[in-house]
């Protein structure tokens, strides 16, 4: 068997995992000894719930890229102030320099 085969069995056998594992959740729900009345309310809990943990992992997403923003403003606050600092350095060396030789 070569590889091409290969793959393409092991892509079929996942899908037909994915596809049985659809299957057999939606058989669950309309098979279950509940009524619709209790399932959708069951469901809507279960679906509230997602978007409340939803809201809160991007509640603490935008907190953290909020908190690493301020770390690289801080940075690049820093970097510029040793960039204005050499620069001053520079100038100043030159200007010693020029004064030294054409004095």
């Amino acid at each position: 068997m070569d590889s091409h085969d290969a793959r393409c069995s092991s892509q079929s056998v996942a899908l037909a995992f994915l596809g049985g594992a659809i299957a057999g959740a939606v058989a669950g729900i309309l098979l279950a000894p509940k009524s619709g009345d209790d399932t959708r309310r069951e469901l809507r809990g279960y679906a509230r719930k997602a978007e409340e943990e939803l809201i809160e992992k991007a509640k603490e997403a935008r907190e953290a890229l909020d908190e690493m923003i301020e770390r690289g403003k801080h940075f690049v606050a820093e970097k510029r102030a040793d960039v204005d600092a050499a620069v001053t350095a520079g100038k100043e060396a030159m200007k010693e320099k020029m004064d030294k030789c054409c004095s």
